[in-house]
C-alpha cells in the first residue's frame, strides 16, 4: 500500500475528501460575508450612544477587532514559544553535558 492511501477496510471520514473541506470553507466565507452585511442594519445599542469614540459603532468593527486580536495573540504565542521550548530529546533519560 501507497503511504498516504487507505485499505478499504479503514473508515473514511467526511473530511478525507477534499470537495467537503472546500464546501466547508465556502459555507464558513458566506457566513461572514453576511454576519458583515448584517451589521449593517443592525441596530445599535444606546448604551453606547453617550461615549466620545464611537469606535464600537463603526462598520465591521468587532470583525476587525476579534481579527487583530487573533493575529496579535498568535504573534506572541510564537515568541513565547522560544521561551518555553525544550530540547529534542529533553523526555528521553539521562541529560547530555
Amino acid at each position: 500500500m501507497v503511504s498516504g492511501e487507505k485499505s478499504s477496510s479503514e473508515k473514511r471520514h467526511i473530511w478525507d475528501n477534499p470537495k467537503n473541506v472546500q464546501r466547508l470553507l465556502v459555507v464558513f466565507f458566506i457566513c461572514c460575508a453576511l454576519l458583515l452585511l448584517a451589521d449593517l442594519f443592525v441596530h445599535r445599542h444606546p448604551a453606547f450612544e453617550h461615549e466620545e469614540l464611537n469606535l464600537e459603532q463603526a462598520f465591521g468593527f468587532h470583525g476587525i477587532y476579534g481579527f487583530v486580536a487573533c493575529v496579535i495573540l498568535v504573534l506572541l504565542a510564537k515568541q513565547l514559544r522560544k521561551l518555553v521550548m525544550r530540547s529534542e530529546d529533553y523526555y528521553d533519560g539521562e541529560p547530555k553535558p
